[in-house]
């Protein structure tokens, strides 16, 4: 965890445009070369959960935890870092492979699309999304801040507004059970959920992970009791 980043959130709202157009220069260069190549050739923009949905969410994220750390992180940290997250689940299957399957597709797309200005600093942003691959083999917090941000940003979408769609329907196709079942499964998931950066414990903290898990489980009671 960074010494002091909490005193220094900065609560950024914008569009995803913007982001990409790096309209406020908080990082190296801009994005819209590889929002094309995601927008365009991208196979899993359709997907129930790993979709294009969920490669922005994470994206948007990764920005926000960008502004969180404006001056620890340098612009060139922070483009690695986005791009890593545009790319992290390019081309997902949309089925339940080995992550490690997934993240070799990802990483063959970054190889083949990465930007000349980008090719030297490759090996760090392959780094990047090779620690997403789930279940973690290295705890996060021995991991670099860019990386534990990424790997916070991901599981992020557990806290969305829209994660009944998401995780609930979206991960019931691509694992090929039931919803409830999903459902079941995800109040563990919460109880166990924890954030490992200063950024994503302030954007998310307890009481509003409770209130998640609270929330499941009163859509499971609703989904389970009999009808009056």
């Amino acid at each position: 965890m960074a010494k002091g980043a909490a005193t220094r959130a900065t609560t950024f709202r914008g569009s995803l445009p913007r982001i990409i157009r790096n309209t406020d220069r908080l990082y190296e260069g801009n994005l819209i070369a590889y929002f094309r190549i995601v927008f365009g050739k991208a196979n899993n923009l359709r997907n129930p959960n790993h979709n294009f949905r969920h490669l922005m969410h994470v994206l948007y994220e990764c920005y926000q935890a960008c502004v969180f750390y404006k001056g620890e992180l340098s612009p060139r940290q922070m483009r690695n870092l986005l791009i890593a997250a545009m790319f992290h689940d390019f081309n997902h299957s949309g089925k339940r492979d080995k992550d490690s399957e997934q993240v070799r597709r990802a990483i063959k797309a970054l190889q083949h699309h990465a930007l000349p200005p980008d090719q030297e600093h490759l090996p760090d942003i392959l780094d990047l999304v090779c620690w997403t691959e789930y279940p973690y083999e290295i705890r996060t917090a021995s991991l670099p801040l860019g990386a534990q941000i990424l790997r916070d940003a991901d599981l992020s979408q557990a806290m969305s507004v829209a994660w009944i769609q998401q995780v609930v329907f979206g991960l019931a196709e691509e694992w090929d059970i039931s919803p409830i079942e999903v459902l079941r499964r995800h109040e563990k998931f919460l109880v166990s959920l924890r954030f490992a950066t200063a950024w994503a414990q302030e954007t998310f903290p307890e009481e509003a992970i409770d209130s998640k898990i609270v929330e499941a489980q009163e859509l499971l009671a609703l989904v389970e009791e009999e009808a009056l």
